[in-house]
């Protein structure tokens, strides 16, 4: 029998969280913004510098013009740096290898999907998401010891950090989705894979065959008349039905035309 082309909802729920993590984790790796840096010493109170893992930018509060570029071998020499810029890319090309690998084994075009295939595409996926998590928790955790910060300068999270969280997040739980339709079970029910014949008969079945309701309906048949008239009635069948006495119409006058004499 024929099998249902319904794609299983896990696989669904993988193939739109992978993507959503990876733009998210491409946001976090290009921006400069891990972290900000604002009350910089001999400089405007409005002024602030962003951090990121590849380029380092100073920009004030009043406005949106940036100044990239900057040198600061310092933040660079990190160990941190060159562990999240290794990471980060590796999670993005990991990814990418991990939704290549799960595409085929995903049925959209056959009767039942390749599970082996699609979970080894999960794990890739969840292994990508770990890539991420790992520099931007080690990042968070020593945020305020990483050089070229003074007690007097205040360290605030940039954007990238909650992005890279939430892009990583969504990684894992997309693989960790996909990888769990390796363990099949229940003849593969439990997986949206349905017999199409048995769910036509089954809706039909299941529904009480109802009996025709009978409507009367009146006849509109008449009994014509052997000599049908265009006048709906009779003027003696008028007359027999007034229950007054009518007046009696008038006679023709007769006029007098007598001779004239001359």
């Amino acid at each position: 029998m024929r099998l249902s082309l319904r794609t299983p909802g896990i696989f669904i729920f993988g193939l739109v969280m992978a993507p959503c993590g990876w733009v998210l984790n491409l946001t976090a790796t290009v921006a400069p913004n891990w972290r900000t840096l604002e009350d910089l010493p001999d400089r405007p109170s409005n002024e602030f510098i962003e951090q990121g893992i590849w380029d380092i930018c100073r920009s004030v509060t009043t406005s949106t013009s940036s100044t990239c570029g900057l040198e600061d071998g310092t933040y660079f020499g990190n160990e941190i740096i060159d562990v999240a810029q290794g990471l980060m890319v590796a999670s993005l090309v990991v990814t990418l290898a991990g939704l290549a690998v799960a595409i085929p084994g995903i049925r959209c075009w056959k009767d039942r999907p390749n599970w082996v295939v699609a979970g080894l595409g999960g794990v890739l996926i969840f292994i990508s998401g770990v890539f991420i998590l790992i520099p931007i928790s080690w990042y968070t955790h020593i945020l305020e010891d990483i050089s070229t910060v003074t007690p007097r300068v205040t360290v605030r999270v940039g954007y990238c950090i909650v992005l890279g969280f939430i892009g990583g997040i969504f990684e894992i739980l997309g693989g960790f989705v996909m990888f769990i339709g390796i363990c099949r079970c229940c003849g593969g029910k439990n997986r949206g894979e349905v017999r199409v014949q048995e769910t036509g008969r089954t809706r039909f079945s299941a529904r009480p065959q109802s009996q025709p309701r009978r409507v009367d309906v009146p006849s509109l048949s008449r009994d014509r008349s052997p000599a049908p008239s265009s006048v709906p009635y009779i003027r003696d069948s008028l007359d027999d039905d007034v229950s007054f006495p009518r007046a009696k119409s008038a006679g023709p006058r007769s006029v007098d035309t007598g001779d004239v004499s001359p």
